[in-house]
């Protein structure tokens, strides 16, 4: 992924940013604590998803602080920092905060692919700190260097094309126009996703890009328009261009059927356009329904509302870390990153969402664990999760899945 506002805010005062905990430049963290430091686009254009999406991350750190197993008893204290999403200069001085003053051990971040990248190749890997993102989906980062410190929890977009292209192809459109926010996240997830197209027969109409925070998209559209394609993608933010294009597109009759990728499924744009959506097509990475159901049932007994994508992945990244903390016995990057992959895949024990206590017992007893979590997380050799996604629509207001693929 790489999302304006929610009328309806979260709550945000449950764990500390990096200027509450440090109290002031060079104040020394408690030493009873693991730091983990969660960079992700509280401001700008995912800034409806991202609170959703850390509060996932943080419940799973928070069961493994309550359970007094993690390390021997030690708690762990998750810092919040903004990633921006799309301004790589303050996600990486964010950054570089987290890892020099608030001192941080590992990173769950950066979320949007452009950041990531920048952050992994300018922070995290230099100091030898581990990252893992649960959003970022460039197919770019799976050849990036990293010295084998950087995870990700979400699929890659390579996949998320192909998903889209078969999706298109099994309702018969054969032809749409494509829209896609000029970053990493949509040109990579653009260019996927017209390439899977073409080798199913389908023909992209037009393929062209927008920038986020323009006043205006009305020359875009037209050109989109003017293909006569029946549907348009728009592989955009939901809190940015890819909103103020459907808005666009709606203003003009343009267009009335709208495809829309992870980073367009945001109850924020339902709460705006309402029934102009109704029938809309779009993919989110996602378990098995039975799993999913389940994991949504835990967060909002937990206080974690909405439909944001991305929240099972979130967690799912929180619990691998700290079960590869626990399994590696300690907070050097280097081996906590050796422990990744064998904490993620078989074999071992089946871990769940809800059972971070469960895997840190076994692993304290000497046991090995298989932590499938919320999103069946599976690592390949490049620390990409394998991933499935969710086919939905919007029907009577809300995001219906109709298959998993």
């Amino acid at each position: 992924m790489g999302l304006g506002r929610r009328k309806r805010r979260m709550r945000r005062a449950v764990f500390p940013s990096i200027a509450t905990l440090l109290g002031g430049v060079g104040a020394a963290p408690a030493e009873d604590s693991v730091r983990i430091g969660l960079l992700f686009g509280f401001t700008g254009p995912i800034e409806s998803m991202a609170p959703e999406i850390a509060a996932a991350a943080e419940l799973a750190l928070r069961e493994a602080s309550a359970s007094g197993l993690f390390l021997d008893g030690k708690t762990i204290r998750p810092i919040r920092a903004d990633s921006t999403c799309i301004d790589a200069s303050l996600a990486v001085a964010a950054a570089e905060r987290l890892v020099t003053g608030a001192r941080i051990d590992a990173l769950i971040g950066a979320d949007c692919s452009g950041v990531a990248a920048a952050v992994v190749r300018g922070v995290t890997t230099p100091h030898g700190i581990v990252s893992i993102s649960p959003t970022a989906t460039s197919p770019g980062l799976t050849a990036l260097e990293d010295a084998g410190l950087f995870f990700r929890t979400a699929p890659s977009d390579a996949r998320q094309g192909e998903v889209l292209a078969e999706v298109l192809k099994a309702r018969g459109i054969d032809r749409i126009a494509v829209t896609y926010t000029a970053n990493d996240y949509g040109q990579g997830l653009a260019s996927a996703f017209e390439r899977a197209y073409a080798a199913l027969g389908g023909e992209v109409a037009a393929l062209v890009p927008h920038s986020d925070g323009k006043g205006d998209y009305a020359a875009e559209v037209a050109t989109l328009a003017a293909t006569g394609a029946p549907a348009l993608l728009v592989a955009g933010y939901a809190d940015q261009g890819g909103r103020a294009i459907i808005q666009t597109a709606l203003d003009l009759d343009a267009f009335a059927q709208f495809v829309l990728p992870d980073g367009m499924v945001a109850e924020s744009l339902l709460a705006e356009f309402g029934p102009a959506l109704e029938g809309a097509i779009g993919t989110r990475p996602g378990s098995d329904e039975a799993a999913a159901a389940g994991f949504e049932a835990m967060l909002q007994e937990n206080g974690v509302p909405g439909q944001a994508p991305y929240r099972a992945e979130a967690y799912d990244a929180a619990a691998l870390l700290v079960l590869a903390m626990e399994a590696a016995g300690s907070l050097k990057g280097d081996r906590i990153a050796a422990a990744m992959t064998d904490v993620a895949n078989a074999p071992g024990v089946a871990i769940g969402p809800g059972e971070v206590a469960k895997g840190l017992q076994i692993l304290k007893a000497g046991g090995a664990v298989d932590y499938v979590g919320a999103s069946g997380v599976e690592f390949t050799a490049e620390g990409d999760a394998a991933g499935t996604y969710r086919e939905v629509i919007v029907s009577d207001g809300a995001f219906l899945t109709v298959r998993i693929r």
